[in-house]
């Protein structure tokens, strides 16, 4: 059974930055976001704001400032001590407002974290507050079977199947590749072998 998670100076001490037992480092959090601003730059789409939601220890922020220089980036967190800390917005991704849309919008690792309905009801945010790519990473069961280090990774999570996440991502979404997805009403061009096939 899942118990109330803290999301404290411990938690990312252990889960972020001891590397015996981090589930994830800097340097893998910059590839990641280099290949999501490699994936938005080659679609063409515009990006001025960007939201990372979940912000974390804010990792996503320098590489990504860095390849779109002139876009703004706000970073939303749920822990009151990252809040403290690094001065994020409180929010949670299940009902955070902003203001209007953002071009990029950034979830990592935090719908696990969700039971069902917030999972659905934070998706359902996520369209909402995206107008045009969303980058987001969560672990499914077959991850969890396959790829997840139990040691340095956090087990206090909803474990799900990447069908769950794909049936309630398609009524919003076009999935492009590497985790990223865009708004259905947005037209992309893609070289035929460039697509998902």
């Amino acid at each position: 059974m899942k118990t109330k998670q803290t999301f404290d100076a411990a938690y990312y001490r252990r889960f972020y930055l001891r590397p015996a037992t981090r589930a994830m480092s800097k340097p893998e959090t910059v590839r990641r976001a280099s290949v999501v601003a490699s994936v938005v730059a080659q679609l063409e789409l515009p990006v001025k704001r960007i939201l990372d939601m979940g912000c974390g220890l804010g990792w996503f922020r320098e590489p990504l400032l860095s390849a779109f220089a002139r876009a703004s980036y706000t970073g939303v967190e749920f822990s009151d001590y990252l809040c403290r800390e690094f001065g994020w917005q409180q929010g949670s991704v299940v009902d955070y407002q902003g203001r209007g849309q953002f071009d990029l919008v950034v979830c990592c690792d935090v719908l696990q974290y969700l039971d069902d309905r917030a999972a659905s009801l934070a998706i359902r945010n996520l369209s909402r507050l995206c107008r045009g790519a969303l980058y987001l990473h969560v672990p499914t069961r077959r991850d969890w079977q396959t790829l997840m280090d139990p040691g340095g990774t956090d087990a206090n999570v909803y474990v799900r199947p990447g069908s769950w996440y794909q049936q309630r991502l398609r009524k919003h979404f076009k999935h492009i590749g590497n985790g990223v997805l865009i708004k259905r009403n947005v037209e992309v061009l893609q070289w035929e072998l460039q697509a998902i096939w």
